[in-house]
């Protein structure tokens, strides 16, 4: 049972980190939006994967689907 305990503390405090650490890129960078404005938008963000059959190679594509998507592809480069 301490092992999970200790676990979930763990996992928590990673996840503080990358928010803060979000937050901070986000100042940093002027963007204008709060790292829950940025979380909530990607929250519908998807991606699809295809192997190609004959060169077996995977191919990654983003689902740009809203003008939400579009300002985070815009943010974030993809």
């Amino acid at each position: 049972m301490q092992k999970r305990i200790e676990a979930h503390i763990c996992l928590n405090f990673v996840a503080y980190k990358v928010y803060k650490e979000l937050e901070r890129w986000l100042t940093e960078k002027k963007i204008g939006l709060s790292a829950t404005q940025i979380i909530e938008m990607a929250a519908n963000l998807f991606e699809i994967e295809i192997m190609l059959p004959e060169s077996k190679q995977i191919i990654r594509k983003k689902l740009i689907l809203t003008e939400e998507h579009r300002t985070l592809a815009k943010i974030f480069n993809f």
